[in-house]
């Protein structure tokens, strides 16, 4: 059996900056409110005519992360593509990054499971490899929420949450001791109403929707029953963190940097406590970025990469949380 390791990494966000304050001008919110709630203070969005999309800021992201990881595109043998918003319905968005990248025939596949998609793909690739089959995998993260939010006051407690953005990782053999410990996957289908968007769909397709031409229920915008949701993520998080330390005999006071799924500060904030992290031991960075869903841990691991908050040895734990819901924690000896 194999270990795998993160070899390279690379994100990517929109230049356009929205602030909670322009969002107050379209919506009634207000940055005390937001901040307050979720503690987001701006988020990113696509423009229309940047060029950027779900599958291009991916690729961006990419390429800085094969750049780092030191190898050619052509060295990749399997792209694992995690989003909810793909460029089409079909195909996904992982042979859209294989056609970009001109690499002619290693398979390519996508996982939809929203904001825990990064962590789920992480597992696949790092299996991929454990078992011998592949020794390079492309794992990505991205989103553009900000093409399908409802921005009005029917959905003002939704859409001021989601930005846009996208992260990558390279996952090699390792030769040494570090690398991925174990990962960790639930989810409990029982709650898949509680955070949804369910249309267009086969069950709801485009025309009818234009058919019917009403403003009432929508369901093509995202809901949430964030109640219910917080509660949750809070238990899973928790649970799932201590499933991964105990597996490998480890302990919490073992974490070095704890990379949480950017969805909610306030979430953040209460495992961090319950864990008993310092400040510096947490990367949060959803002030800046809001909830980029699938692509929110791939862009703060990069970030604490690159601030060199993360070095070799240390113990990094990766845990997300989403609709579904699912959940799953990732455990990471640098």
């Amino acid at each position: 059996m194999y270990t795998s390791k993160i070899i390279g990494l690379g994100k990517f966000v929109p230049e356009h900056v929205v602030t909670n304050e322009d969002l107050s001008k379209v919506m009634d919110t207000s940055d005390e409110w937001i901040q307050e709630r979720t503690g987001i203070k701006e988020r990113r969005h696509i423009k229309k005519g940047d060029g950027n999309s779900t599958a291009i800021m991916g690729l961006k992201a990419a390429r800085l992360a094969i750049e780092r990881a030191k190898i050619d595109k052509d060295d990749i043998e399997l792209i694992v593509f995690a989003t909810l918003s793909p460029d089409y319905y079909f195909p996904g968005c992982g042979v859209q990054i294989q056609k970009e990248l001109d690499i002619k025939t290693c398979p390519a596949l996508d996982v939809r499971n929203q904001c825990s998609g990064f962590v789920y793909g992480l597992s696949v690739a790092d299996q991929f490899i454990k078992t011998g089959m592949y020794k390079n995998v492309l794992v990505i993260g991205s989103e553009n929420h900000s093409g399908g939010l409802d921005m009005t006051n029917r959905s003002r407690h939704v859409s001021v949450i989601f930005g846009d953005g996208a992260g990558a990782a390279i996952l090699g053999r390792s030769d040494d001791e570090s690398g991925i410990l174990s990962s960790h996957l639930h989810s409990e289908g029982e709650y898949i109403d509680e955070l949804s968007l369910r249309g267009p769909s086969t069950e709801k397709w485009v025309p009818e929707i234009i058919a019917e031409n009403s403003q009432e229920d929508i369901p093509y915008f995202p809901k949430m029953n964030g109640q219910v949701v917080f509660k949750h993520a809070v238990s899973r998080f928790s649970q799932v963190i201590e499933e991964g330390l105990k597996f490998n005999n480890l302990t919490k006071e073992d974490i070095d940097m704890f990379i949480p799924h950017q969805a909610n500060l306030r979430i953040s904030q209460f495992i961090q406590k319950k864990l008993g992290l310092k400040d510096d031991q947490v990367l949060n960075n959803i002030e800046k970025y809001g909830n980029t869903t699938a692509a929110s841990i791939p862009i703060a691991l990069t970030e604490a990469w690159e601030e060199g908050r993360i070095k070799k040895g240390d113990l990094v734990v990766m845990a997300a949380f989403g609709s579904g819901f699912t959940w799953g924690s990732v455990i990471i000896r640098w």
